[in-house]
């Protein structure tokens, strides 16, 4: 579905960013994209998305390939309509627009109102807290619903490759644990690919295929979710837990050895 192949990007002509990052992610799974802050997870979904520009950043080398495609160059609009949409950290919603006005936003693509109508209809189905807030102002939402409408208006767009950026952030553990449930949904009903980026790595790796651990803008980690989470590199420096099982802050890590080798 998508392949991202050795790509380095540098804002402001001087600051390198990314550094020769390669992933894939497969049709129909959930892939996790996981490190702390400042490590360029989000770089790396501006940079598919095609708003890398926008931070006066530049792909210096590299390309993105989704469904067979090269899409490094096109723009913003024409990635959307290819099929990949984002949903950026902060959910990045319309305050000032209704709920039902954000949703048809995410349509603009489409001017069959008969599907726009079924569609929006899905969207409340996956997040029966929106239906009574429909012509409620977006910014009087609470967080998860907010999230969950950000969310819904990007399954507006019939995406094929939906990227997530900390939707987690800001909620409840129990809305933050709704909103991965419904994001499993999603990739099983939908038959959607889902590139996850996420800072709680013990509910990343819970829903998700395949995960990826980044660091200064390089991959250091990667493979089967289920092992990643059971690697004692990961449970100590990303999960927080011992050998032992005792937990940790980062700043308590005085032995964290990076693995090169890839996990199969």
């Amino acid at each position: 579905m998508l392949k991202v192949n050795n790509v380095e990007i540098v804002y402001n002509d001087v600051i390198r960013v990314l550094k020769g990052i390669s992933f894939e992610v497969p049709a129909k799974s959930i892939v996790a994209l996981l490190g702390s802050n400042g490590a360029g997870k989000s770089t790396v979904l501006k940079t598919i998305s095609g708003i890398i520009d926008l931070e006066d950043g530049e792909l210096v080398e590299g390309s993105i390939e989704f469904k067979g495609n090269r899409i490094e160059r096109m723009t913003a609009e024409k990635i959307v309509r290819s099929g990949i949409v984002q949903v950026p950290e902060g959910r990045g919603i319309f305050d000032d627009l209704t709920v039902i006005e954000n949703l048809r936003v995410g349509a603009y693509t489409s001017n069959d109102t008969t599907r726009i109508k079924q569609d929006i209809e899905l969207v409340l189905n996956y997040f029966p807290a929106l239906r009574m807030r429909l012509n409620s102002l977006a910014g009087y939402l609470s967080g998860g619903e907010q999230q969950m409408l950000a969310i819904g208006r990007a399954l507006m767009t019939k995406c094929k490759l939906l990227m997530l950026d900390e939707p987690s952030l800001g909620l409840a553990p129990l809305t933050a644990a709704e909103i991965f449930r419904i994001i499993k949904r999603i990739r099983h009903e939908q038959g959607a690919s889902i590139l996850l980026v996420e800072q709680n790595a013990n509910m990343a790796l819970s829903i998700s295929d395949y995960g990826y651990i980044m660091e200064n803008g390089k991959i250091v980690l990667d493979g089967n979710s289920e092992r990643l989470a059971e690697n004692e590199d990961v449970k100590e420096f990303y999960l927080g837990l011992s050998e032992i099982g005792d937990k940790k802050s980062y700043r308590d890590v005085k032995h964290y050895k990076r693995r090169k080798r890839w996990l199969s």
